[in-house]
């Protein structure tokens, strides 16, 4: 099962990502220990202990192999062996998204402290906008994830470093299916509230000119973004 997604990564001459090492471990896994179709994995505590490697790595990989059609994912059961699966390719679908939100706690608290000292009325009016576009498509996962990035953009645009506005546009590109993925299993109303809260803190510390509180608003948003979706 294994080999066959190994040597699609040899061939394309570069390093595998960590999940697709981690998927390949768990495909292993699975052979030795002929565990069937249909049959729930060791729990995700079990299984990285088992495999030694990190919580995150292992809920990457997983997402892979959910994706590659090898396992399935089901909310407040387990993950089981899909059934019908014959020699299945890991997809390389990017960055992992624990990969990308580690990117962003370095870079985005930064931005918006800058953004914070340098940005304009007009600047501060764009944030806001995106701001309540999020609140407006709440509920519309499509719309809400544009009016996200926007926000996050207009952010970056308020300082006025291109450079920053591409490394922030950048990293959000890089949330790909894995990303989205992960989000359907963890996004409830609840989270969305929470993350529309965070926010507002973000943008009235940017309006109030307050560097130091927008660097912690940002980095608190990013920290607790990273904790729900690494809870088990």
């Amino acid at each position: 099962m294994i080999r066959k997604a190994s040597a699609a990564t040899e061939q394309s001459g570069h390093e595998p990502r960590l999940y697709r090492v981690v998927a390949d471990k768990i495909q292993v896994l699975i052979q030795d220990e002929s565990i069937g179709a249909g049959e729930r994995l060791p729990s995700e505590r079990d299984l990285a202990a088992k495999l030694s490697v990190s919580r995150a790595s292992l809920r990457e990989a997983i997402l892979a192999l959910e994706l590659g059609g090898v396992v399935e994912v089901r909310g407040g059961s387990g993950v089981y062996i899909s059934e019908q699966v014959q020699e299945p390719d890991v997809p390389e679908v990017g960055p992992g998204p624990f990969e990308v939100l580690s990117a962003r706690r370095l870079i985005e608290p930064e931005v918006a402290a800058i953004a914070a000292r340098v940005a304009t009325d007009g600047a501060i009016d764009t944030i806001l906008k995106a701001a309540l576009e999020m609140e407006k498509h709440h509920a519309d996962q499509s719309s809400n994830e544009r009016a996200d990035r926007e926000f996050h953009l207009s952010i970056a645009r308020a300082t006025g470093n291109s450079a920053l506005v591409g490394t922030v546009e950048y990293l959000w590109d890089q949330r790909g299916r894995l990303w989205h993925r992960l989000k359907e299993h963890f996004q409830t109303e609840e989270l969305r509230h929470v993350t529309l809260t965070d926010h507002r803190d973000i943008l009235e510390a940017i309006a109030a000119h307050d560097p130091a509180a927008a660097r912690k608003a940002m980095r608190a948003h990013l920290e607790r973004v990273t904790r729900t979706f690494s809870r088990g």
